[in-house]
């Protein structure tokens, strides 16, 4: 373990399965990615994910409260975003992908539901506090979202990622985790950078 990747190591005991799943991102294998999640997102998966989703949501406000304030206007890691979009971003996507889980646990998938649309980013003005409200926000969203999943984790999804593809229901949960160590890794990376500055 590099010690650009030593924020892995502090979050694996806390987001074992996330982590494991992400390592192939990492590596650059991204066929491995869906085999994990779908090796890790089994049966009686729910209340095992949602600790782990908590543990990645402190670790995204985390890295935000580290961030000196002109960081949230520096490119953020994802296309032309800065870092208070690709935060903002975070926090949508990771509620969202265990909100579409919830509504096809529990039967209520709406038939025109449209195509997700990838690298939609927040505000781009957003401050630390707002940054972390929304982060705290996704995670309260998931916690009740995710009880219906619970118990359905193998229920096929209807959700449509053009990435991703389809996925099972318990599978949403780990990849949203997944999708947070993704944007981490960039966050990360700037802090790096701007602590070299100084």
């Amino acid at each position: 373990m590099t010690d650009r990747n030593a924020w892995v190591a502090a979050l694996e005991p806390d987001a074992p399965d996330v982590v494991a799943a992400w390592r192939g991102i990492d590596e650059g294998q991204f066929l491995s990615v869906r085999r994990e999640v779908r090796r890790r997102a089994g049966a009686g998966s729910g209340p095992r994910t949602v600790p782990q989703l908590e543990a990645t949501a402190r670790a995204l406000a985390d890295v935000v409260d580290a961030l000196p304030d002109e960081g949230f206007a520096m490119p953020g890691g994802e296309g032309d975003w800065n870092v208070a979009e690709a935060v903002g971003h975070v926090a949508t996507a990771r509620a969202g992908l265990v909100m579409a889980a919830s509504l096809a646990a529990s039967g209520r998938w709406p038939p025109d539901a449209p195509t997700v649309v990838p690298g939609v980013p927040g505000p781009p003005g957003a401050d630390r506090a707002a940054l972390v409200a929304r982060i705290e926000k996704s995670q309260r969203v998931i916690e009740r979202a995710a009880r219906a999943v619970e118990a359905h984790e193998l229920d096929p999804c209807l959700l449509h990622h053009p990435i991703v593809g389809r996925l099972r229901c318990g599978e949403w949960l780990l990849f949203a985790g997944v999708h947070d160590l993704m944007h981490l890794e960039q966050l990360h990376e700037i802090g790096t950078a701007l602590a070299a500055k100084k």
